[in-house]
Parts: structure tokens; C-alpha cells; sequence
């Protein structure tokens, strides 16, 4: 997917024992989401941190904010994913992401995502216009995106829990149970360390809900 790529601000190690990136590149390419005025109800924004090569990231990679009166945690999810604070004083204090890894092994950037329900049912309404959003936003941040069209979403779950159950149920009551396969989370994505399940728009009717028996990491639009 082709979001808001940004390399290292430096790669000078800290105290931490790890080596850092500026929160000021960080900030400027995540405050694009906050500003962008169209649509987006469906989706959500992160900061990730993604390997370069393909392999599994180790959950012993930590992110941190390092400011000059203060440091602050920021959580990674199996995809590699953090909530990203906008902080102006951390901004106007040029703060620093930390990392405990080489910098230069990792792709730093802003990743759009679906929205994860809490009830574990999605119209396909939804996803379609969901998917739609994050293309169009995509679009207003990469031109390249232009030549790509929505054709589905892929649910991811952990690899080491117990295989996701995801099921299609139709306008009339039917009910289908989707193929679960290996792969990334995300189309550009190194980390493969997941299992994941595809829904594509043009098998089924708009009219009809995903049900989802426990919650995935997250909701990727496909993209193709």
C-alpha cells in the first residue's frame, strides 16, 4: 500500500541502548490524516514500523518518545503498529523515536487501516465504502495510487492462536465460512507472520454481513 514512506532522522544509538528517528518527519507525515477533510469515518491511522526484509517481528522490538523532559512508551502491535501523539511540545522540542533495532533494518510510516467492531459483524456495504475511503485518501497522499481499485479486505489474526473463523452470511439466511490462508497483513507488507482471511467484493452481494468469532488484528483494504 502506498502510504507516507519516511526513513530515519538518524542513526546515532541513545540511552536506551537503541538507535532513533526524528518525531518531527513523524509527525508531519501522521498529522496528514488529522487534517484531511473528506470521508474517513471507517478508517483509523497508526504509525508502523515494518521490516525491510520479509520475516516476523520480534515482540522484543520497543518504540519510545524521547523528549528532553520526559519519555513515553508507544505500545507495537504484532503488525508492528502504534497509536501515534501528536504532541506540539514534543514537536517544537524535536523529541526522538527510539527504537531498540537498527533503524536502517526497518520502513517507517502512516498506515490506514478499516476499523476493528467491537460486535464482530460488518455490513459489506461498509467494508466496500470503507475500502473506498482509505483508496481515496491513499490517492490524495501518493498519485501512484491513481491505477489502483478496491477489491475486497483481508482480516489478519495472530499466527499462534487457533485459526479464524470468518463467515459470510447472505440477504436470504445463508452461511458461508471463508478461507483462512498465510500471509502479511498488509499488500506491501515484509511481516508474514499471520494468518488471514480475504473477502472480495465481487463474489457476493453488497447485501450481506462478515461475521468475525473473535476480533482480528486488523482490516486491511485490498488493493489491486
Amino acid at each position: 500500500m502506498l502510504a507516507l514512506l519516511f526513513t530515519a532522522g538518524g542513526t546515532t544509538a541513545n540511552e536506551t541502548g537503541g538507535e532513533w528517528l526524528s518525531y518531527r518527519d513523524a509527525y508531519r507525515a501522521m498529522v496528514v490524516f488529522e487534517k484531511y477533510g473528506r470521508p474517513k469515518n471507517f478508517l483509523q491511522n497508526h504509525f508502523q514500523v515494518m521490516l525491510k526484509e520479509k520475516g516476523v517481528l520480534g515482540e522484543d522490538v520497543q518504540l519510545s518518545l524521547l523528549g528532553k523532559a520526559s519519555s513515553l512508551s508507544l505500545p507495537l502491535d504484532p503488525t508492528g503498529r502504534a497509536v501515534f501523539p501528536l504532541l506540539k511540545a514534543a514537536y517544537d522540542d524535536n523529541a526522538t523515536l527510539s527504537l531498540t533495532r537498527n533503524v536502517a533494518q526497518y520502513v517507517f510510516r502512516a498506515r490506514v487501516s478499516i476499523v476493528v467492531r467491537s460486535d464482530g459483524v460488518y455490513e459489506t456495504s461498509d467494508l466496500r465504502a470503507a475500502c473506498e475511503q482509505a483508496l481515496t485518501y491513499l490517492r490524495h497522499v501518493d498519485a501512484s495510487a491513481r491505477t489502483l481499485r478496491c477489491s475486497g479486505v483481508r482480516l489478519s489474526y495472530q499466527r499462534k492462536s487457533a485459526d479464524p473463523v470468518v463467515r459470510l452470511r447472505n440477504g436470504s439466511g445463508d452461511v458461508a465460512l471463508l478461507a483462512v490462508a498465510d500471509g502479511a497483513t498488509f499488500r506491501d507488507d515484509n511481516n508474514e507472520g499471520f494468518r488471514v482471511v480475504n473477502y472480495r467484493f465481487g463474489d457476493h452481494a453488497d447485501k450481506a454481513q462478515l461475521v468475525t468469532q473473535s476480533a482480528p488484528l486488523a482490516i486491511a483494504p485490498l488493493l489491486e
